[in-house]
């Protein structure tokens, strides 16, 4: 009999806490030819969260939960559930229940016909604002653009993934993990399954802005050395103008033709235009060396406090 693991990241979800087991306790117990465990993952915090889940860990021991020692991320909170993951497929869910759990089943089904990997792809995202579907769908595009790996738009960490995929996810030593780009980097055979994504249960989001540019500056880095280029492209696009410039001067000297303005407004702009140029170019490189000094360190991507239900002597 195959056993299903259930990760759920949650970060002050107090409001859906409950909801969210019953929900997901619900699909997994009409699953007759598996068993399963949860594994909740308390992302540091601050509410009434971690209280309510050792609660239910304390009437059903099929519940796991890791508590971090502060917040240290989504992506963090992730990855520690698949390194307690004992599972033969192991499903990736948010607990705010925009992504269905009653879609577990089909992709299960998915599964045993021979996908390593099963996706929720969003056919419409409900309850999202203007702003959050504009930049959700620029990010994707630019990731895209930019990455040497073809990421599935329309996707987030709702997914189904096998046993050895998962595997080799956890044996990667990187410190910013970006797990939705990981995932189709390693290959394996994928499948994308529609749905409609609701609204949140309770509660607000928690991911913010500066949140979500982390995560994006997370995937573009960690999948694409092209902005290094554009970089590259820029520079040498300078050195083209000023050539141009130095030529149309040389020769409006030499033929007798009008000169260049010495004017202060011609002066401005391209001192600020190459400044900015510059600028931007020092930021970009600046990213990837962060990224360099922040592995190098070698400090671990998360601390977790206490453990419940979970033997860390695993087989």
């Amino acid at each position: 009999m195959s056993k299903i693991s259930i990760i759920v990241p949650m970060y002050m979800e107090q409001d859906v806490v409950n909801s969210c087991y019953d929900r997901l306790t619900t699909v997994l117990s009409s699953l007759k030819s598996y068993t399963y465990e949860l594994i909740f993952i308390d992302d540091g915090s601050t509410d009434e969260t971690l209280s309510m889940l050792e609660e239910i860990a304390n009437k059903d021991f099929k519940v796991k939960i890791i508590s971090f020692s502060r917040n240290f991320g989504h992506q963090a909170a992730v990855t520690a559930g698949l390194k307690e993951a004992n599972g033969d497929a192991i499903v990736i869910i948010d607990a705010d229940l925009q992504d269905p759990p009653e879609l577990i089943p089909d992709m299960l089904i998915l599964w045993k016909q021979g996908y390593d990997i099963v996706y929720g792809k969003r056919k419409r995202r409900k309850g999202e604002s203007a702003f959050k579907l504009f930049t959700a769908k620029v990010f994707y595009n630019t990731l895209n653009a930019l990455s040497d790996v073809d990421i599935p738009k329309d996707t987030g960490d709702f997914k189904l993934v096998d046993r050895r995929v998962v595997d080799v996810v956890n044996a990667m030593p990187e410190h910013n993990k970006y797990l939705r780009g990981l995932f189709s980097w390693v290959g394996y055979k994928q499948k994308s399954i529609e749905y409609d994504r609701q609204e949140r249960v309770a509660g607000k989001t928690k991911y913010t802005l500066s949140k979500m540019c982390k995560l994006a500056s997370n995937g573009i880095i960690g999948f694409s050395s092209k902005p290094l280029k554009i970089v590259g492209g820029l520079g040498v696009f300078s050195i083209l103008v000023s050539v141009i410039v130095l030529i149309y001067s040389l020769v409006s000297y030499f033929i007798g033709g009008p000169h260049l303005s010495a004017g202060w407004t011609s002066i401005m702009v391209i001192i600020t235009f190459f400044s900015g140029i510059q600028l931007l170019s020092l930021w970009v490189i600046a990213e990837y060396i962060g990224k360099i000094y922040d592995e190098s360190k070698a400090r671990p991507q998360y601390i977790i406090d206490k453990k419940i239900n979970i033997d860390d002597n695993k087989t």
